[in-house]
């Protein structure tokens, strides 16, 4: 199984979307996701307030990605630079094949269609080039968009588990999803 090195991860591309390994260059981008109460309504972490923060995250990935236990993308439209998301394995299991795919969008581009189109790309680069049987997701129960990115891709739900948060927030039920590997999604 493949976790790329951050400099050598892979540029996938689709229909309308570029997406690109995250670069320290992407923090402020970043940031103005993880500062955004509509973003993170369904993360189970603190709002960032400080670009700092959300360096160190990418740093974080970074160098998980160097260690094989993450790859991430940064998710920018076709003809800019601008990132406007992100997606990624921001767990991979390696000795079970698995990883936890995890995403987030600026909320101008929710209802287009466009996370689905990026976690297809991540998805086929998963189960092709990186050889993993399973990836699982979660999601909030009132987060009922990602549920539908997550059942359109063919994910079924087949657990709850409880979120800790960070900060003062406390826990979060999630729904665990998951979809194993097949021949109409090794890429």
């Amino acid at each position: 199984m493949l976790g790329p090195d951050p400099a050598q991860t892979p540029v996938l591309t689709t229909r309308h979307l570029v997406l690109k390994g995250l670069e320290e260059a992407d923090a402020e981008a970043v940031h103005g996701l993880r500062s955004n109460p509509a973003v993170m309504r369904f993360i189970p972490k603190p709002l960032n307030t400080h670009v700092e923060e959300s360096l160190r995250m990418i740093q974080d990935f970074r160098q998980a990605a160097r260690l094989g236990r993450s790859v991430m993308w940064g998710i920018t439209v076709h003809g800019t630079a601008q990132v406007v998301g992100y997606i990624g394995y921001w767990r991979l299991v390696n000795e079970k094949h698995m990883a936890e795919i995890g995403y987030a969008l600026h909320p101008d581009l929710w209802g287009q269609g466009l996370m689905s189109e990026a976690l297809e790309a991540v998805l086929a680069f998963g189960f092709g080039t990186m050889r993993l049987q399973t990836v699982e997701a979660q999601a909030t129960p009132d987060n009922v968009a990602s549920i539908h990115v997550l059942e359109r891709n063919g994910f079924r739900a087949v657990g709850r588990a409880m979120q800790q948060v960070g900060g003062d927030i406390g826990a979060l039920e999630a729904i665990i999803f998951r979809l194993g590997a097949t021949a109409g999604n090794r890429g």
